[in-house]
């Protein structure tokens, strides 16, 4: 079965990639971007039985920060 993580920083974490992003786009000529922030999107192929608990370990463990980013498991 195919999943999605998105993981994304908290709201009060400073997001240095998310401001050179910002600065490259306003450098570029895209002035209409009032902020960014990046995040990273985590594709998997796991068998059918994977439970949502499994999935969240996961995160839990490796895949997210949990101090300091969000993530959301999504099941395609």
């Amino acid at each position: 079965m195919k999943t999605r993580i998105y993981v994304t920083l908290k709201g009060g974490v400073l997001d240095p990639q998310g401001k050179a992003i910002h600065h490259a786009l306003d450098g570029l000529g895209f002035h209409g971007v009032n902020d960014v922030r990046q995040g990273k999107l985590i594709e998997m192929d796991v068998a059918d039985d994977t439970t949502d608990a499994d999935l969240d370990a996961m995160c839990r463990k490796l895949l997210a920060n949990t101090v300091i980013e969000n993530y959301r498991i999504e099941r395609l």
